[in-house]
């Protein structure tokens, strides 16, 4: 497995001087943003695609520094009931699966969307429970668009040989394992996991157990690394469903945090020895997320973290068991 770093937490650096930075702290790979939420600074489409001298200058720029892309990421909600909204996020996926086929980078992370509740709404519509009915006849409804909407969409990433790595993210219909799964089964392979456990873990997830679930599957096509506390003072009174903005963190029942600093070196290795467990050896991507430090110190801590866990070389022979 490699460390690699989400490069959106600075982008106020120069695509140069971020590649030489992280190249410095023992970096192997990056995940460059192209459009949607997470921003385009370090890989605007209308500058890269179908452009070869950029994406040649792209490569010489990464081998300069070692590094390679372990994705291109475009996080928007391309199921938007308002379509201004679903078809910019559309035009952005269909762009960034171009871009990866041109750049031979095989995965595109992005979130599956989030439809409204019925055809005449026009606000996305998170629902959570089947009580009262209309709200499972909702959910229902959702999954219908999503299944349309998938599977149209895998046959494009089939098409350019690029498979989309899509993160389990509340506020979205698929944020939890078989969710994944139930998408993965209506569409194709083409579709699977970006593991990110800081999600799984403020829902009460087992992260190991969401790996083995869905590496036994060969679902996972990227991961994340992100930490998340849980704060249970405020947990006990609210739950984990928690509103309050995520600048007012002394109020809030969870934070997302730098790696290492929501669960110990432990948790870090058993993460890492699960990935092997299903055959996973990419990257692990570090999302800087963590309101409470710089974006450098919180990639420097989490990269020193990540550097310990991880395992570099591939299984010897068990000669003991022989």
């Amino acid at each position: 497995m490699d460390i690699g770093v989400l490069t959106t937490s600075i982008s106020d650096e120069s695509l140069a001087d971020a590649f030489a930075y992280l190249s410095e702290q023992g970096v192997d790979a990056v995940e460059l943003a192209c459009g949607g939420f997470v921003g385009d600074d370090h890989l605007p489409q209308e500058e890269y695609l179908d452009d070869p001298e950029a994406q040649t200058e792209l490569q010489d720029r990464l081998d300069e520094h070692g590094l390679y892309v372990s994705a291109l990421a475009t996080h928007n909600n391309p199921l938007h009931p308002v379509d201004d909204r679903s078809q910019e996020a559309d035009r952005e996926l269909r762009g960034a699966i171009r871009l990866a086929s041109q750049l031979g980078v095989d995965t595109v992370t992005t979130f599956s969307g989030l439809p409204a509740g019925g055809p005449n709404d026009e606000v996305p519509n998170w629902i959570t429970a089947p009580w009262p009915s209309e709200h499972r006849e909702a959910h229902e409804y959702q999954w219908d668009v999503a299944e349309a909407y998938w599977s149209e969409v895998a046959a494009v990433a089939d098409d350019h040989d690029v498979n989309v790595a899509i993160e389990m993210h509340p506020n979205m219909l698929v944020y939890e394992p078989r969710g994944l799964l139930r998408l993965r089964e209506l569409t194709d392979d083409r579709i699977g996991a970006n593991v990110d456990p800081s999600h799984l873990l403020w829902q009460g997830i087992s992260v190991t157990e969401a790996i083995r679930l869905l590496g036994d599957r060969d679902a996972i096509h990227h991961v994340h690394a992100k930490d998340t506390t849980v704060y249970d003072h405020n947990a006990r009174e609210k739950g984990v469903l928690d509103t309050t903005p995520y600048t007012e963190e002394p109020e809030r029942s969870w934070l997302f945090r730098s790696v290492g600093y929501g669960h110990g070196e432990k948790f870090w290795k058993d993460f890492v020895s699960a990935l092997r467990l299903v055959d996973y050896d990419g990257a692990l991507s570090i999302e800087h997320e963590d309101s409470l430090t710089s974006a450098r110190e919180g990639l420097e801590k989490g990269i020193d973290v990540l550097d310990r866990a991880i395992f570099e070389s591939t299984p010897d022979d068990a000669f003991w068991a022989e």
